[in-house]
């Protein structure tokens, strides 16, 4: 299970209110050194707070990463195109030291290289000028790059909590 203390949260200048709640859930008035694990700040303030408190990991971008593709992967079916699932796909081989982060940008454009396509075609035939052109390469491109994130967005709260107890509760520090 993985573990913080409040001391060490207190370094990342939490919000007063959500500050105040987690010290009056644990009954305590000040910051300390006791071990606090992030199942318990998920209990006291919710979903948001406890993602929040990740920060205090060393390896918090990895641990956040993995928590938005589990959250993106219940709803990557949601996306037609099937350019969420590839860029998530590559978004997993990172974690897993597949993949290097030249090779998440590269995807993200490749994979909207193939959207726009598909937007060009759709429209007109082809007959849209350069600037459309680049505006829908543009719009693909971000939706691309931001597959992850906005899946993991539209993820209901109660699948974003049973994720985080799910990693933040089995997982050996």
């Amino acid at each position: 299970m993985k573990t913080t203390t409040l001391n060490e949260i207190r370094k990342y200048d939490p919000c007063s209110s959500g500050w105040r709640r987690l010290l009056k859930h644990l009954g305590k008035t000040e910051a300390d050194d006791d071990e606090l694990s992030f199942i318990t700040i998920l209990e006291s303030n919710g979903i948001y707070d406890a993602i929040w408190c990740l920060r205090v990991l060393p390896k918090y971008d990895l641990d956040v990463m993995k928590f938005k593709l589990a959250c993106a992967r219940r709803v990557e079916h949601l996306d037609p195109t099937g350019v969420a699932k590839s860029t998530l796909d590559v978004v997993e081989r990172f974690i897993a030291g597949d993949a290097s982060k030249d090779d998440l940008p590269a995807y993200a454009g490749a994979a909207a290289g193939d959207a726009a396509d598909a937007a060009y075609a759709a429209a007109a035939a082809g007959a849209a000028d350069a600037a459309a052109d680049a505006a829908a390469y543009a719009a693909a491109y971000a939706a691309a790059y931001a597959a992850a994130y906005a899946a993991a967005a539209a993820a209901e709260r109660e699948y974003q909590t049973e994720i985080f107890m799910e990693i933040f509760n089995n997982e050996k520090d």
